[in-house]
């Protein structure tokens, strides 16, 4: 009894293995569907099978999509807040006048969390603004 159970059970998951990629290629090529334009069924010749109506599909579809988030990320310069102007300050979100006043009488920063430690900006304030900040070192003076 109990390895006709244990067969059962090796059985079902084998199953389940076997299907499973199945089912979720099947969901996703029915939500790809529902997502593109409909278009007429192309017609059916002798000699045809899914696979191949299933390849044509796939290549309609484009090949690589970039979510806009993503792209605005990449495309949006940083901000030095050891050069920055007092306007360039104020476009970062939550950087009000008095915030971007004292963060340019406090330079210069080694690090952008200096912020955050001197108290020049709340956490969140800082949450907002800390992927678009960096604090550039000067070049040290050399000495002759």
């Amino acid at each position: 009894m109990k390895r006709l159970f244990a067969c059962f059970a090796a059985v079902a998951f084998a199953l389940g293995i076997a299907v499973a990629p199945v089912v979720h290629a099947q969901s996703m090529a029915a939500a790809d569907s529902t997502s593109m334009q409909s278009t007429p069924p192309a017609a059916s010749t002798p000699g045809t099978t899914s696979e191949t109506t299933h390849e044509t599909m796939k290549s309609e579809t484009p090949k690589a999509q970039t979510h806009k988030a993503h792209a605005a990320k990449k495309a949006a310069p940083k901000v030095d807040i050891n050069s920055a102007s007092k306007e360039e300050l104020m476009k970062l979100p939550g950087i009000t006048d008095e915030i971007a006043a004292k963060i340019v009488e406090g330079r210069p920063y080694k690090t952008k969390g200096e912020l955050l430690t001197k108290k020049l900006v709340t956490k969140a304030e800082y949450t907002k603004i800390r992927g678009r900040v960096i604090a550039k070192q000067e070049a040290a003076a050399t000495t002759k």
